[in-house]
């Protein structure tokens, strides 16, 4: 019985282990910070975010019929020019603004500092886990329903619907926790051929289209029967099209895979020029190619198709390009096209967790909002995996029912990036250009604002996730808030002189907030400390001083300049917590000199509470009492530990 106890443990240790082990390998892909990446021409770049993109066309045109009805090549034809003139003119700027891959969220973080900036950001990874949990559940989804419909399958599969998309959903998760690395090779190859049977699928169907000219005749028939005016057509169309936006995905990943773009010979670091010139090429070619595509695919499947086969449980359901490749080209030709779709969707799921995998990587760590063991791959892996199978019962692996809450996400993300280059126009002074984007702003924001009141699920979904993650973000960063939270410390001469006097004694530093800064200050600070805590008068003594410089950052590098105003020698830095700071500059006094400096405050008067909640907000409060925890903490021998007096 103790042997299996301890064989338990052990076993239960080694899993622990195996979850948490850091993951040391080469990480290319898209979504992650600058790093060393083999860079590929814009071309093949665009085929690694085009099994996003392009994926799409699995599901759109079925989703589009169902949602329009005849009305779906027009509305079809304002989500293109929505996407011409709308989200790539703003992508081709976010491009140039974050070269390095930032995208729009991180421009949305520079533009609004301090705790607006931080809480915006939280609600958009929701929106962003959103889009990417919804791509991993629909693209596998809609790659059961190719599977399934394939008339080589058995038909008892037909009822397990659920089951196989959980089976692609839990093979994805395991591909992942074994080691997964995104190849740009393979999205050519898959993304090439599944462009060429579209492209076939198209070309026959126009001319079946050409050929039999009763289509078109059926077509007007059914487009006039809603309304003969062709403006009221159109109001509806504008009213409907948002229900499409799944057309408009792709748009962010194109600029979060920047690092892979080969640029030109003469690039920098800061002006990448190549690169930027480069990635809108991409950028412009991809919305080029898939308007082409929307618009064909929509118009042939609407034509060629009759209504009933999109509903649920028609053949077209979440497949109508494959049922016209069966039903026009053979069934030799349709599995082919089954087999090209099925790869691409479980590409485009792999694109999405290997999305999720570096959003907390990104963010989260930086605001001291996310547990340790979050930089870790594999356990994030099993709780995204956990939460696709949710969904995935949720939703019944259904495909036009995840669409809405697609869209809401694809659409929240598109908004924020045309407000980040409306701000940013507005912050250079350009009042042509805010102009432009503040309309554009102002039509995703009528998109989005639609297709929420029309498919309310997506914002349901995207609250949750917002809820979650600000919650959980709030929770890491009050239990993180007592870390050192200091990259480095950077010293300059005439602090490091200071602190070489100091070293030939006792080191004390007086903690002081900085008001007037004159003579007198320093004199009465000075005289009240050394009356409260009984320090020698011919003892030396250094001011310190830290001035808040964003409190809703958390981790900084602490610059330490030198000042001396009369006699008084003063240690002055900025940081996000004054406490975390001092605890960080007394541990690095002591590893520079070899000597234990003491550092002396005064008693905080007023609410511990209200302290407590000014040090996690504004990074001030009770300084004495946090710095010892922070010391305590960062110290675990109290021999070694810089002293901390508080007199008064």
């Amino acid at each position: 019985m103790a042997k299996s106890i301890v064989s338990t443990k052990r076993l239960g240790s080694q899993l622990i282990h195996w979850l948490l082990e850091e993951d040391r390998g080469e990480k290319e892909g898209p979504y992650r910070k600058e790093e060393p990446h083999r860079q590929h021409s814009w071309w093949q770049v665009m085929c690694l975010t085009g099994v996003d993109y392009f994926s799409t066309l699995g599901y759109q045109p079925g989703i589009a019929a169902l949602a329009a009805g005849a009305l779906s090549p027009i509305a079809t034809l304002i989500l293109v020019l929505l996407t011409l003139f709308g989200a790539l003119p703003i992508y081709r700027r976010i491009a140039a603004e974050s070269p390095h891959g930032e995208g729009s969220i991180a421009m949305l973080e520079r533009l609004l500092p301090w705790w607006q900036g931080k809480l915006l950001v939280l609600c958009l990874l929701g929106f962003v886990a959103t889009d990417f949990i919804i791509t991993i559940t629909l693209s596998a989804a809609d790659a059961t329903a190719h599977i399934i419909e394939n008339p080589l399958i058995p038909h008892w599969l037909h009822n397990q619907t659920i089951a196989i998309t959980i089976i692609l959903v839990a093979l994805l998760g395991a591909v992942f926790l074994r080691g997964f690395r995104e190849a740009i090779g393979i999205a050519v190859f898959l993304v090439g051929v599944y462009l060429l049977l579209n492209f076939i699928i198209v070309s026959f169907g126009l001319y079946q289209i050409l050929t039999h000219p009763d289509a078109i005749a059926n077509w007007q028939t059914a487009l006039f029967a809603r309304d003969s005016n062709p403006l009221i057509l159109v109001g509806i169309a504008l009213f409907i099209f948002p229900k499409l936006a799944l057309g408009l995905s792709g748009f962010e990943t194109g600029v979060t895979v920047m690092p892979l773009v080969q640029g030109s010979s003469n690039d920098t670091p800061d002006h990448p020029k190549g690169r930027i010139r480069n990635t809108r090429k991409l950028l412009t070619s991809a919305a080029l190619i898939m308007s082409f595509f929307l618009l064909t695919t929509s118009f042939i499947t609407t034509l060629l198709i009759p209504a009933a086969e999109f509903a649920s449980g028609g053949k077209a359901n979440g497949r109508a390009l494959a049922y016209l490749a069966h039903l026009r080209l053979g069934d030799a030709f349709g599995t082919i096209y089954d087999l090209s779709t099925i790869s691409i969707l479980w590409f485009a799921g792999a694109s999405a967790m290997a999305g999720l995998l570096n959003i907390v990587p990104r963010y989260l760590p930086r605001y001291g909002m996310a547990p340790n063991w979050a930089r870790t791959t594999r356990p994030l892996v099993l709780v995204y995996t956990a939460i696709a199978f949710v969904v995935t019962i949720i939703f019944k692996a259904n495909v036009e029912a995840q669409g809405g809450a697609y869209a809401t996400g694809v659409l929240v993300l598109i908004t924020s990036a045309a407000f980040a280059v409306t701000l940013s126009a507005h912050r250079h002074r350009q009042k042509r250009a805010r102009l432009v984007f503040a309309i554009i702003t102002l039509l995703f924001v009528y998109t989005t604002v639609v297709n929420i009141i029309e498919r309310p699920e997506g914002i349901r979904i995207a609250g949750f996730f917002i809820g979650t993650i600000i919650f959980t973000s709030l929770v890491s960063r009050v239990w993180r808030s007592t870390e050192l939270r200091a990259e480095r410390i950077e010293v300059d001469e005439l602090a490091s002189q200071f602190l070489a006097e100091e070293s030939q004694g006792a080191i004390r530093l007086i903690a002081n907030r900085l008001n007037k800064g004159d003579v007198l200050e320093y004199f009465l600070k000075e005289k009240e400390v050394r009356e409260d805590n009984h320090i020698p008068p011919n003892d030396p003594i250094l001011f310190l001083e830290i001035q808040i410089s964003d409190a809703s950052e958390f981790a900084d590098v602490i610059n330490v300049k030198g000042v001396q105003v009369g006699d008084y020698r003063i240690l002055r830095a900025e940081s996000a917590a004054v406490p975390n700071a001092i605890a960080a500059l007394l541990l690095y006094i002591r590893d520079q000199t070899g000597k234990i400096p003491h550092a002396y405050f005064g008693w905080a008067e007023g609410n511990p509470i209200q302290y407590l909640l000014r040090f996690i907000l504004f990074g001030e409060g009770d300084i004495a009492v946090v710095t010892r925890e922070v010391l305590r903490r960062a110290e675990k021998d109290p021999h070694k530990r810089p002293g901390v007096h508080v007199g008064g």
